[in-house]
């Protein structure tokens, strides 16, 4: 069974098409979307419609909580003003666990927190990899022996000494950050492509994984934030770092 997982869209409806779009292009018809779907100075309505269009389950991210709340940040903000008020619930009705096949468990950050890396540590103001004990202890015993997250917006595949295997696709429309939060840290990709994931999974057990970076159009994304001004989401979408 071929799986797209896609996460981390931010409100960036155009990398959304370009990435649902190479999605058909692969003939990839099941798609779970990880969370953290509209948070940002973008197009969180379009992106919300662009996502019940395709008919794409997804979870709620951190992002979606603090939008559904009224609470968060400055891009929390812009898209919860965005949005409806059924909107907004929506997001804070979203799930927070999904199982998109059988054997395959989805969260957005870890399984009991929305808002902390599984698969990093952050050290020296960057994300690394964390051991692969530390994940393993983070996750927690599962029934489940592939699993999927989100959250760094780092594309990953680990597997841990147990045997299972953890799957981050990157993120849709945000390809860096900078997070205040101590410790302050970033997240780089190096590049503003739009990121996602195409798994061939059987029986629970992932068989193939290919992890895609696309080209879309930045530069519409990177007007976009600079013209509500936020010249911070324009200098990450259009180079991938922080």
């Amino acid at each position: 069974m071929r799986l797209g997982v896609i996460a981390d869209i931010h409100g960036n409806a155009v990398a959304l098409e370009a990435v649902l779009g190479a999605l058909r292009q692969r003939g990839v018809a099941e798609v779970v979307n990880l969370g953290d779907l509209v948070s940002g100075p973008l197009w969180p309505a379009e992106t919300l419609a662009l996502l019940r269009g395709a008919g794409i389950p997804s979870l709620r991210g951190n992002h979606d909580r603090w939008v559904a709340e009224g609470v968060g940040g400055a891009s929390d903000h812009f898209a919860g003003a965005a949005l409806t008020a059924g909107e907004r619930a929506g997001l804070g009705g979203l799930p927070v666990h999904l199982r998109p096949l059988p054997g395959v468990l989805a969260f957005h950050a870890r399984p009991d927190d929305d808002d902390a890396y599984l698969l990093e540590d952050v050290a020296g103001g960057r994300l690394v990899p964390a051991s692969g004990a530390a994940v393993a202890a983070r996750l927690g015993p599962t029934a489940e022996g592939l699993i999927l997250c989100a959250h760094s917006h780092q594309a990953a595949i680990r597997q841990l000494p147990d045997g299972r295997v953890v799957v981050n696709p990157g993120s849709v429309g945000m390809p860096a950050y900078d997070d205040p939060t101590p410790p302050a840290h970033a997240s780089v990709t190096g590049a503003p492509h739009a990121r996602f994931a195409v798994l061939e999974v059987e029986e629970g057990r992932l068989v193939a994984a290919e992890l895609v970076a696309i080209a879309y159009d930045h530069q519409a994304a990177v007007a976009r934030a600079a013209a509500n001004g936020r010249a911070d989401w324009a200098g990450w979408l259009g180079t991938g770092e922080a």
